[in-house]
């Protein structure tokens, strides 16, 4: 598609959007997050022909390859079950594919397309050499036991073993891929290539696994929503806030929070939220995790033990707060819910899910002033532990948890001040712009110097 200099931006990004939608029709995740990103992109490249001509967002939005399969398993009744199994390696200018496995009923090409290139950008914010993809499958591990899970953990990876590799690409997981199902992943993986190498990250300690990984993009996107309050002038002391969410990225985003001095107030799982006035602590906060982690229980239990009002089929953005973490997944605060924080007072947010904003939910954020911090920027802590799981696996070496929660700390600080430098908009900073553009020019500038591949 050969670039038109008379048109302006505008027509730019209406042409650009049309090609994009009846490329991949259908397929509205992957639309909603490359509108987003074009609507910052294409304004900045319009003046840069270098970008412009080598139309790098057009194959930016074209993955490298998209892997699918047929998974047959077993459960425990002897019956077949037939699933499908995705990895989506968008983009490896920069490194190696790298990108978590969700394994989820929901799951389809649309959302792994949006998540893989979402994560392209992510991993060159983090400033390790890592490029960009996504995997899993409508598999859903809830309501599985154990051998269930392993049967097909097993030949998922049998399908997929031949596509990745320690220099190739290197899942993670994500949404339904904890530490059992990397087990099971891992150990098929050693035994159909004979291999003990940094092929999966998220592993055990006890086989080449890191510490600070599980707390890592709840840590994560507590100090980059720490860098934002830092540069209005404001700390995090005192404030109150609010999170989605009650697993990994929820729960170590609560524990930092409350270590810094603010006062967590909700929880939720896909059944409703609870409201906790007086906040969570130490002893709440161990609750919840042996809740989700061990028994695999719903929210509600909490609401039980402890004598707060549960909201079921809610979202707990009606509760007045300072600080909003939305830590569950894509797309769950819309435009009204937007109006009602901001109504309430709320003054940042810090996405710790992927994508869980909607683009008009984001506009009423910024037009509001309200200090937004997107997923792609915020949440990039926990990719950012995987990156250093891998280089620890390259050395044969195990890094401390405070060797890694320090350079944790100043990956996110890094990836603040690069949103600041690129989204700068007079009195405030626009962390989506900014985040964008930062992203854009790591992998943009290695596409150039490889030519048209």
């Amino acid at each position: 598609m050969s670039y038109d200099e008379t048109l302006s931006v505008e027509q730019e990004m209406e042409r650009f959007m049309k090609g994009l939608i009846r490329r991949n029709p259908c397929e509205e995740e992957f639309h909603q997050a490359v509108h987003e990103v074009a609507t910052t992109i294409i304004p900045w490249v319009h003046d840069r022909p270098l970008y412009r001509n080598a139309r790098i967002l057009e194959r930016m939005t074209e993955p490298d390859r998209i892997i699918s399969f047929r998974v047959c398993w077993e459960d425990d009744n002897g019956n077949v079950r037939v699933n499908r199994g995705y990895r989506v390696q968008c983009n490896n200018a920069i490194g190696p594919y790298k990108g978590g496995l969700r394994f989820h009923h929901s799951v389809n090409l649309s959302t792994l397309k949006f998540l893989s290139f979402e994560q392209t950008f992510k991993n060159s914010l983090t400033g390790l050499p890592m490029g960009g993809a996504k995997g899993g499958s409508d598999f859903n591990p809830k309501g599985k036991s154990d051998h269930e899970v392993m049967r097909f953990c097993q030949a998922f990876m049998t399908l997929l073993f031949n596509h990745i590799g320690a220099d190739i690409d290197i899942p993670a997981g994500d949404i339904g891929v904890g530490a059992r199902e990397i087990g099971y992943l891992f150990g098929q993986h050693k035994r159909l290539t004979n291999e003990f190498t940094g092929v999966i990250t998220g592993k055990g300690l006890e086989y080449g696994g890191s510490l600070v990984r599980q707390e890592a993009t709840g840590y994560g996107a507590v100090y980059f929503l720490e860098d934002m309050l830092k540069e209005r002038g404001q700390e995090m002391e005192g404030k109150v806030a609010v999170i989605s969410g009650s697993g990994n990225v929820a729960t170590f985003a609560a524990k930092k929070l409350m270590a810094l001095g603010a006062k967590v107030v909700t929880l939720s799982d896909s059944s409703g939220y609870i409201h906790d006035p007086d906040g969570l602590n130490e002893d709440k906060l161990n609750f919840v995790l042996e809740l989700k982690n061990v028994r695999r229980g719903r929210i509600s239990e909490y609401a039980d033990a402890f004598n707060v009002k549960f909201y079921p089929g809610e979202r707990p953005w009606s509760v007045p707060c300072d600080l909003a973490m939305p830590c569950a997944t894509q797309n769950e605060i819309n435009k009204q819910e937007a109006e009602i924080l901001v109504k309430n007072g709320c003054i940042a947010v810090s996405e710790g899910a992927n994508m869980p904003t909607e683009e008009e939910a984001i506009s009423v954020f910024q037009q509001a002033k309200l200090m937004f911090a997107p997923s792609k920027a915020a949440n990039a802590g926990g990719v950012a532990v995987s990156g250093l799981e891998m280089s620890q696996n390259s050395l044969r070496i195990s890094w401390t948890e405070d060797e890694l929660n320090r350079q944790l700390r100043d990956i996110m600080a890094r990836i603040h001040d690069r949103c600041v430098e690129h989204g700068r908009d007079g009195d405030r900073i626009d962390y989506v712009k900014g985040a964008n553009i930062a992203g854009f020019i790591k992998v943009a500038d290695a596409m150039l110097a490889y030519g048209v591949v």
